[in-house]
């Protein structure tokens, strides 16, 4: 798998080291091993606290196992889920690379909260809120969502330091039929058209898709269905109320 160990190397940075590296570093080890090349990540001192794709890829791979786990049981449906989103994300080898190492992390047994919260201490909101729409579509990607997957990621969302509205807003977005648009802008139906207008500008700045371009084209492709969610919903009221 020529490359893999140059793509742990230089593409994750303080995901090195604390509960995440102790839940991943002897499947990435192994893999590292087998491909007959270096394990770089392990001897990486020169680590800073800005989130490369690596950062949020590893991540992103041990919450998912987290809320495939959450019920007890692990679907195809959901495992499929994530290894189209994989490949999609990361191309068709490294991604297949990862949905091993994920099935690795599904044997396991680890402390979630000491995982968000490291990714609380090292990566910004913005990456932050698009792990969490990304956790939702794991738990919904077999059709329904699970109260103990709805219940764990809450709690992630809580470790994370994710704001309440925010969370009920994205939340919002995988409810059955279709999102009240009112809690998606995080706002009250009594809000006057002032307050819409504020809310939507407030969302439309700390959703945007730029704020995650660092991780790559995919990363701010898949922000953009949060963004027009936004935007979504506030036409949808300005349609209501009739304002402009």
């Amino acid at each position: 798998m020529s490359g893999y160990g140059k793509w742990i190397g230089g593409a994750i940075g303080w995901a090195i080291g604390g509960p995440i590296w102790g839940i991943l570093a002897f499947t990435l080890g192994k893999m590292l091993m087998d491909n007959g090349e270096p394990d770089e990540g392990s001897s990486n001192t020169n680590r800073s606290n800005r989130t490369r794709p690596g950062d949020f890829s590893l991540s992103l791979l041990v919450l998912s196992a987290a809320v495939m786990k959450a019920d007890n049981r692990v679907l195809k449906a959901e495992l499929d889920f994530v290894k189209s989103f994989l490949r999609k994300n990361f191309g068709s080898q490294q991604g297949d690379q990862l949905t091993l190492m994920l099935r690795d992390v599904l044997k396991q047994d680890f402390q979630v909260r000491d995982v968000a919260d490291q990714i609380r201490h090292h990566m910004d909101l913005s990456k932050r809120l698009l792990l969490l729409q990304y956790l939702f579509g794991i738990a919904q990607s077999d059709g329904q969502i699970h109260t103990s997957e709805i219940a764990l990621i809450r709690e992630i969302a809580g470790w994370m330091a994710i704001p309440a509205g925010d969370l009920r807003s994205i939340e919002e977005m995988f409810q059955a039929g279709s999102p009240n648009p009112y809690k998606v802008l995080e706002i009250d139906v009594n809000s006057t058209h002032a307050e819409v207008k504020k809310a939507y500008r407030k969302l439309a700045v700390k959703y945007h898709p730029d704020k995650v371009l660092d991780l790559g084209e995919t990363h701010r492709n898949q922000a953009k269905e949060r963004f027009i969610a936004i935007q979504n919903a506030y036409e949808q009221i300005k349609d209501e109320r009739g304002f402009k």
